[in-house]
């Protein structure tokens, strides 16, 4: 699973244009000051090849659309660096200085540098619409009668073993090659079709394969911690340790472009949470 900017860069911005009019002079100086092996002349991104809603090699995922979304910006093209999102992907791509940048990553994540949040979002309750549920909670008794889906490993898993769910579970996989198997959307499917009653899965996932049904399916967050479990997470950008200045332009660019950052996540049905833990609602 994968897998949720208030600071200024002064002249830095500036700098980073006059760069691009003149790469073989000015991007030059640039690394010679900051020692950030930085590619000015593209925002060069790292990111999985098949893995929505939040990227594919097609730019459909809103992750795409975000990094569109900051290259425009910087009058820049993007340019990818395709690597599955499992074991090895930071290392065979940021780290080896294929690429500039991973547009998701959780904050605290400790293999790179992370930019400040752009989005807060959390695990959630998906089920049909018209199955007659009103499900809010994990600790609701009705729980006990459902046939339950959720991916091992991840936080849910941890408190519904808590509760005594774990006897109604379907579990399905936590690491997957995206390229040939998506558990996230295997889940969804299952739910539409009435082999799983409750699926417990994370919110970007479910919003965006659950609206896709007919009828769509109902999508409920579930913020804070309950029983000491983080159900939430921040999710920033992440970059290569010790590039400071590219860490602070993405802030400022973060900062800047937030509204439609927020409209393409509405978009693709991501449901948001505000400092308080509340759902955002569009």
């Amino acid at each position: 699973m994968r897998r949720s900017g208030n600071m200024t860069t002064g002249g830095l911005l500036l700098c980073g244009l006059l760069a691009l009019a003149a790469p073989g002079v000015f991007a030059t100086a640039a690394l010679a000051v900051t020692s950030e092996a930085v590619d000015r002349s593209s925002l060069r991104v790292c990111a999985d090849p098949s893995n929505l809603p939040f990227s594919n090699q097609a730019g459909e995922g809103f992750e795409n659309k975000i990094a569109e979304l900051l290259a425009k910006e910087l009058a820049v093209p993007v340019r990818y660096t395709w690597f599955p999102q499992a074991t090895g992907f930071v290392r065979n791509t940021l780290r080896a200085r294929k690429c500039d940048i991973v547009v998701g990553i959780s904050l605290g994540f400790e293999l790179l540098q992370n930019t400040n949040p752009y989005y807060r979002s959390s695990y959630a309750l998906v089920y049909r619409s018209d199955a007659g549920l009103t499900l809010t909670a994990l600790d609701d008794p009705a729980l006990k009668k459902l046939r339950l889906g959720v991916v091992a490993g991840t936080p849910p898993a941890s408190l519904m073993a808590r509760y005594g769910l774990l006897g109604q579970v379907r579990p399905y996989h936590l690491v997957a090659d995206t390229r040939f198997e998506q558990p996230g959307k295997r889940m969804i499917e299952d739910i539409a079709a009435g082999d799983v009653d409750v699926g417990l899965l994370w919110g970007p996932i479910a919003g965006y394969y659950g609206k896709q049904q007919t009828p769509p399916l109902t999508v409920v967050p579930l913020a804070g911690r309950p029983s000491g479990i983080r159900m939430d997470f921040r999710i920033t950008m992440g970059v290569r340790f010790n590039e400071p200045e590219w860490k602070r332009e993405i802030n400022e660019l973060i900062k800047r472009k937030q509204p439609e950052i927020n409209a393409i996540l509405a978009d693709y049905g991501v449901p948001l949470l505000d400092d308080q833990g509340k759902r955002i609602v569009p």
